[in-house]
Parts: C-alpha cells; structure tokens; sequence
C-alpha cells in the first residue's frame, strides 16, 4: 500500500537549519510534505538554503542573541508543528586550557538556548507537536573535557524536566556521535579524511554518519505521538568501539 506524506500540512521550524544536519532534516521535512522556516546564522548559505526548500520564510540570526531569538519566536505563524534546534557546536577543552568567553557561549548554546526557546513556544506547537535539539555523546567520556562532559550529562535531564513542564508539547533529545558535516570538517581540517577513513574500519556498520541518518531519525520522532523526555544515541556503533 502507498502512503501519503507523513507532514502534510505542518510547519517545521529549523534552528540552524542552513546546513548540515538541520538543512537535511529541512528537505527530508519538505519531502514529506511540510512547510519549513529556517534559521541561520549565515545569510548567504541560508538564502541558498531557503531559495532550495522554497522555504515558507527565512531569518538571519545568532540564535545566542537572545532578544533576536524572542522576537523570531513571537512571530512565528501560528499553529507550527515542529521546531528542531542544531545550531552550535561542541568545545572541547581541559579546565587548564578553558577560554572562559568561549565557554559562556557553548553554555548559552547548551542551556539557555534551549530553556528560552521552550518557555517561549508554549501556546505556539501544536498539541503533540515536538521539541526537538541535537546533543551529543562526545561528552559521555570524562576525558573530553569538563565542559562537554557537564553539557552532555546535562541534556538529558533537561529533554525529561521539559517534557513535563510543557507537555502536551512533545520534547526529545537526539544523540548524534562523529556525523560528516560542514561543523565537522571546520572542527578537523586536514585530519578530516583520516576521521573517516578510521570509522569507516572500526564502526561496526561500516561506513560514516551523515546528515541523512540524523535527519532520518528526527522525522520519525515528529511523526511518531508516543515519544517524549527520550534521549536517542545515533553514532552507528561509535560509543561500542571507542568508549
């Protein structure tokens, strides 16, 4: 039997959605049908992005400018349907070596972000609609440093808090490990191909993570009613052959 579109009808917002994992999840969104409002920090990949999509609306922005991401948030058209958070990246740093302004913005990304974007969409998603951010595993390893070891600890229970406090919102947390994006190659440079030649020998599915599976996975959790407070690990077997 055919299916129809699984979103048709619903508006997806992506924060952080003009490239990388936010920017697939955003076409796979549209090819289920849904309307799409994307975010970015970068005009110029985030017009290509939006031109793309043919994108119901666009808007240029830091997400951690916090007045911007309020105002972004109050004029979204009501009803959406689903908002998706990928914008940032992780730091890596021992505690001798912490650059403190970095590091108050990794937690405005880690924390604030996402306890300004939840107090601001009640009233905005639908019933049942979803919540959604990107963490990740990296920090599950004390070694990778104080910071991202406290952040990825942290996430969870934040996801399981707000999946109470503003049910019947849905809130969920994806999990990603090493994924081959545009964040990873900025993070990696010229150690990017021997990244990947090493993952592609050691994960136990054999090949590298892209933006697809991410993306893959967050349609599910939008369509699928009966998830909420989860955290979700996708690393292809990462976690198994390194931690």
């Amino acid at each position: 039997m055919s299916r129809g579109p699984e979103l048709a009808g619903q508006t997806v917002v992506l924060i952080g959605g003009s490239s990388g994992i936010g920017l697939e999840t955003a076409r796979r969104a549209r090819s289920e049908g849904a309307r799409v409002i994307l975010t970015g920090r970068s005009p110029e990949r985030l017009e290509r992005a939006a031109r793309e999509l043919g994108a119901l609306s666009s808007a240029a922005f830091d997400a951690t400018d916090f007045e911007r991401l309020e105002r972004f948030l109050d004029q979204l058209p009501t009803p959406i349907d689903h908002i998706m958070v990928s914008s940032g990246g992780p730091y890596y740093a021992r505690l001798a070596d912490i650059d403190f302004a970095k590091a108050r913005r990794n937690a405005d990304t880690a924390l604030w972000l996402p306890l300004h974007i939840a107090r601001r969409v009640v009233g905005k998603v639908s019933p049942g609609g979803t919540l959604l951010f990107i963490g990740g595993t990296g920090g599950r390893r004390p070694a990778s440093g104080v910071l991202i070891a406290t952040f990825t600890a942290a996430m969870p229970a934040l996801v399981r808090a707000l999946a109470l406090e503003i049910a019947p919102i849905r809130v969920n947390l994806i999990a990603p490990g090493f994924v081959d994006t545009p964040l990873s190659a900025s993070l990696l440079g010229d150690q990017l191909d021997a990244r990947r030649e090493q993952l592609r020998r050691t994960l136990p599915i054999g090949r590298v993570v892209g933006p697809a599976d991410i993306a893959a996975l967050a349609l599910h959790l939008m369509t699928n009613t009966a998830v909420t407070g989860a955290t979700f690990d996708i690393d292809g077997g990462q976690q198994l052959v390194e931690g």
